[in-house]
């Protein structure tokens, strides 16, 4: 078989795309040229893996980007709109915020880390939106923590989301009225609060502005302006803090 020479071939590979056009070539050419490459990727097959590390890294940039003018659009939304709870350091130097769904595991598993980084921290304003999208129990649940803050408050709303980020059990609202009074709350009061149409309400804003920031799974944080799309580890988390602070 008629094969083009390396020279021939690394001439071939520096000429610029736009000038490369294989039909030009006869189909003899062709075939040859093909065949050549082909013989370099088996030989080199570590090309293949540099050439998708790097679509990789250019899709991540044009993701980040595309992140970050998402939330530059919705920013008031995202870190102050009037209803989310406010916990951390409500004074704090960088706003995170974390949507949520009390039945993900993820969401759970990071739970504790995002409160040692509150701790550690000391400056951190620290914003939850109630993001229901795994079921029935999930929405049962984020109904509840939102009628309990808006029926006795932003404390009561504090023990309960962290109640509802360790409980498995059933969601009914007899069953969480049970652990509401397990808390020292009056669970009848947020039972009554769940008829109040500003519970939906509340949520419903939510997941309009994770519509638009194209969020489709949990948890998924905002520090300062840069979205992190899944779970992240302490350290992680804590370099993200460090990297939105320094600019």
């Amino acid at each position: 078989m008629t094969r083009l020479a390396p020279l021939a071939l690394l001439g071939l590979l520096a000429t610029p795309v736009q000038a490369l056009d294989l039909t030009d070539m006869t189909t003899a050419e062709r075939e040859a040229f093909r065949e050549e490459v082909r013989a370099y990727l088996l030989d080199n097959p570590e090309v293949i893996m540099e050439a998708v590390s790097i679509l990789e890294e250019r899709n991540a940039a044009a993701q980040e980007g595309n992140d970050l003018a998402l939330v530059q659009g919705n920013l008031k939304a995202i870190q102050d709109d009037g209803y989310s709870w406010v916990g951390g350091n409500p004074e704090g130097d960088l706003t995170v915020v974390e949507f949520l769904d009390y039945r993900c595991g993820y969401c759970r598993k990071a739970f504790e880390e995002v409160r040692e980084l509150i701790e550690q921290d000391g400056n951190i304003r620290f914003v939850v939106k109630e993001l229901p999208i795994l079921g029935q129990a999930s929405l049962d649940s984020a109904r509840f923590a939102v009628a309990t803050k808006q029926a006795a408050g932003d404390e009561a709303y504090g023990m309960m989301h962290d109640a509802l980020m360790a409980y498995k059990g059933p969601t009914s609202e007899a069953a969480l009225s049970r652990l509401a009074e397990g808390l020292g709350l009056d669970g009848a009061a947020i039972v009554a609060q769940l008829e109040d149409p500003a519970v939906d309400a509340e949520i419903r804003q939510t997941h309009d502005l994770a519509s638009k920031l194209k969020i489709n799974g949990t948890p998924t944080f905002v520090f300062g302006e840069q979205l992190i799309r899944g779970y992240v580890p302490l350290d992680a988390m804590t370099q993200i803090a460090a990297d939105q602070r320094d600019g």
